[in-house]
């Protein structure tokens, strides 16, 4: 196989993943959450009382922003801890709280 037709299948699999997280991100709720979280490791009940809906909810969301491979999870005694699990999603989640998520100007 010629290294440009690998170049493109490496691209084609970046866009897929792409696709695949912007999708998990397209909803009001987990665009929420993942502004809570930004480049932290947050607790899911750190998460609940900072989005202000049930943890049923909440994990309800985060299981699909794990799913889609946007989040990683880490238990510690009888507590679930969330972070973005790819620098490049964490850059554009950073862009998105820049413009979505911060306050806004006058």
């Amino acid at each position: 196989m010629k290294r440009d037709q690998i170049d493109l299948i490496e691209t084609q699999e970046h866009v897929e993943q792409a696709a695949r997280a912007l999708k998990a991100m397209a909803h009001p709720l987990r665009l929420r959450i993942l502004c809570v979280i930004g480049a932290e490791e947050v607790s899911v009940q750190d998460i609940v009382a900072a989005v202000g809906t049930s943890q049923s909810n909440v994990s309800q969301h985060l299981g699909i922003l794990r799913d889609k491979e946007v989040l990683q999870a880490r238990k510690a005694a009888n507590r679930v801890f969330y972070r973005v699990g790819d620098a490049r999603t964490l850059q554009l989640i950073a862009m998105m709280r820049d413009v979505f998520c911060g306050e806004r100007g006058a």
